[in-house]
Order: C-alpha cells, then structure tokens, then sequence
C-alpha cells in the first residue's frame, strides 16, 4: 500500500505541475489579444469624446455666430470654441464657418482635426487619413 500511495502522490505532483505550465503557455496566447481588445477599447472612448467636444464646440461656436450683436471678425465665436476644446488638450483643430446672407440666413461651423492628431496608440490598428468633425448650422436671427 505504502509504495501506491507515493506513486500516486508523484503522479499527482507532476501532472499539477504539468496543469500550471499549460496554464503560463494559454496566457502567453490569450494576452496579447486581451491586451488588443483592452487598448482598442480605451481608443474607441478616447475617439468618441473627442468626437463629442468637437460636436458641442461647433454648436456652442454657432450658438454666438447666429445672435444679431455677432459680426465679422467672429472672435467671440472662436473662443468659445477654444474654450471647449481646451480640456482635451487638442490645439491641431481647424474652425471653418459660412456666414448668412440675406438669400441664406443660416451660420455653419464647422469644427475638424485630424484623426492621426488624436490616436492614443498612432496607427497601430493602421493608418487613418480622415478628419473627425463637428458641425452645426443654425438660423441667424434677425434675417
């Protein structure tokens, strides 16, 4: 009895041992995929809020451009935009807007950066050469 009870507790030792280096080789596998998964996420949330700052720098810019006191040179406009845009720390961004005439009394701004200004991980899920973009038009008033 006593020489089976140590067969099996050899045999147990090596195959727990065995278990563990499966386990160490699976991770090896599975990490760089988790590590892809976790980083892709955390690039789609720093994408999507940036694509929100500039949505919402573009409406509060036209929100000013479209009030009767707001005249050329629309400095009032830019810094509210720049005001919006600060804490993202962003300062690549270009502002471009359309003025109302009497034929087409509505004000656009449109506020862009370039995505490869934004990436966090800088193209390591390939190369983007696109602008993320906010805009907004709205009626000026007294037209």
């Amino acid at each position: 009895m006593n020489v089976r009870r140590r067969f099996r507790r050899a045999v147990r030792r090596n195959n727990s041992g065995r278990a563990r280096a499966a386990a160490v080789v699976e991770f090896a596998v599975v990490l760089p995929l988790l590590l892809t998964i976790l980083f892709g996420i955390i690039e789609y949330g720093w994408v999507f809020m940036v694509r929100q700052t500039l949505q919402t720098s573009a409406r509060e810019g036209c929100r000013l451009a479209v009030l009767q006191s707001s005249v050329e040179p629309y400095s009032n406009v830019i810094d509210a935009i720049n005001q919006v845009m600060a804490p993202t720390g962003l300062s690549t961004y270009a502002v471009t807007m359309s003025h109302a005439t009497s034929a087409n009394p509505v004000e656009v701004v449109v506020v862009s950066i370039p995505y490869n200004d934004v990436s966090l991980l800088g193209g390591f899920f390939g190369t983007h050469d696109y602008n993320l973009v906010g805009s907004c038009s709205m009626r000026k008033e007294g037209l």
